[in-house]
């Protein structure tokens, strides 16, 4: 139940960032549809393309899809009733997803068996993929490669659960925390990872 709780959240929030792009590349209703559906269900879809599951798999969670679809329409036709609040706990919310979605999809691999290295491409994927479908169909570079801290956070849970040090449902729920709070950590104190740009050597 917990579960089934986050994943909601972590949908609708990763919905709503979608809706926010579209809105901002003043996309209209079914771009707010693409991008959002993209957001909020294209990491599942590239999850399941890599460990050996049906991408039919996620049309098993029609709920989800048509509680996605009601808020990216809600929040499409009256932006005023949630665009303020969206500002101040929306990076709060797309951690939960994060959270949520990488400790999922590093689960789905471990019970299908599978070695250490797809573990931590599924919590990866699972976490993140939406997200850089969403800014690549929007025409824009992908967030998570450029700004605070935020794959490495979704392949720090794949690989603790890749190597059974987390597996327990007290252990997982300890590792969803630690996930939402590293990442408000790297939001709220600007961490990031190295970034280096070709030098270019003047010809003579």
């Amino acid at each position: 139940m917990t579960w089934d709780v986050l994943n909601i959240i972590g949908t609708v929030a990763f919905a709503l960032s979608g809706v926010t792009v579209a809105m901002e590349e003043k996309y209209d209703l079914m771009g707010v549809y693409v991008l959002g559906f993209a957001a909020a269900f294209g990491g599942g879809a590239i999850r399941n393309l890599l460990i050996g599951l049906p991408v039919s798999a996620l049309w098993e969670q029609g709920s989800l899809f048509t509680m996605a679809f009601i808020v990216m329409t809600v929040s499409f036709l009256f932006p005023k009733l949630w665009l303020h609040q969206w500002k101040r706990w929306g990076i709060f919310f797309d951690a939960i997803g994060l959270a949520a979605f990488s400790i999922q999809g590093a689960l789905f691999a471990t019970s299908m068996g599978h070695p250490l290295s797809a573990v931590i491409a599924a919590a990866v994927l699972t976490g993140t993929g939406g997200g850089i479908v969403r800014d690549l169909l929007a025409g824009r570079k992908p967030l998570v490669l450029k700004q605070e801290i935020y794959i490495l956070w979704a392949l720090l849970g794949g690989f603790l659960i890749g190597i059974n040090l987390v597996s327990a449902t007290w252990s997982l729920i300890i590792l969803f925390v630690a996930i939402v709070v590293l990442r408000m950590f790297s939001v709220q104190y600007k961490w990031s990872l190295p970034v280096k740009a070709p030098s270019h050597s003047s010809s003579v």
